[in-house]
């Protein structure tokens, strides 16, 4: 297949409550479903990581919106305290406001939804999730904290992927623990060897793109074909 590498990204202004999140809307042409990337522990849409995840989505012919969970005001505070990048709620009532945005737009409104979370966007994610089920069809989390959504775990009947570094020891058990309480009949842990939390090691972030555009085309895009197809 051909790919999508000149999808041009264009800013947009999510309504998410009582406040508005800066982000990027990226959609190749007949997208087959839009992933929502979950920031967490302080990074936002610019995360050169879920940039490049983001990057290779749409190469294989998905939509990606990428967003500012916090607003400035919010990074100012977290950048000094931390305690926001774990507030599980807030994060994830900031994305359902993206779902019911992507929902309300024209762009997008037909689209199936995925959500891909990072460091504790892992567990925001699964909670969104729990809360739209029939927005969002699939999630994948990098190097998540999927034990922070908490009782919410059982609840999740969406297909996930948790991908966590095979040197990421604690995050290990953690995800590990989560997979066993999620409620989706479709879950799967993949450790990624030689992997590190951020997957910085050569290779490794090309392994999680890879996977995650596996798991979207599995899950996402068949959630959008007609039934028969």
């Amino acid at each position: 297949m051909s790919l999508n590498t000149a999808v041009k990204e264009s800013a947009v202004r999510v309504s998410a409550g009582d406040v508005t999140l800066e982000g990027n809307l990226g959609l190749p042409d007949g997208a087959a479903g839009v992933v929502l990337f979950a920031h967490g522990s302080g990074s936002g849409r610019h995360s050169p990581r879920n940039r490049y995840v983001a990057e290779r989505l749409r190469e294989a012919g998905l939509g990606t919106l990428l967003i500012d969970l916090l607003t400035e005001a919010e990074e100012r505070v977290d950048a000094r305290t931390g305690h926001l990048r774990f507030d599980i709620g807030l994060l994830a009532d900031r994305l359902v406001g993206a779902i019911d945005w992507l929902a309300g737009d024209r762009r997008t409104a037909n689209l199936a939804v995925g959500l891909f979370g990072a460091s504790t966007g892992g567990g925001a994610a699964l909670v969104a999730a729990a809360r739209r089920p029939d927005r969002v069809k699939a999630v994948v989390s990098r190097g998540g904290r999927p034990d922070l959504a908490g009782s919410v775990l059982p609840s999740v009947r969406t297909p996930t992927l948790l991908l966590v570094g095979g040197d990421d020891d604690v995050v290990i058990t953690l995800n590990e623990q989560a997979r066993a309480r999620l409620g989706s009949p479709v879950k799967e842990l993949v450790i990624v060897p030689g992997a590190s939390h951020l997957f910085e090691e050569p290779g490794k972030l090309e392994e999680v793109a890879r996977l995650a555009a596996d798991w979207f085309a599995r899950h996402l895009v068949a959630a959008a074909e007609p039934a028969g197809v």
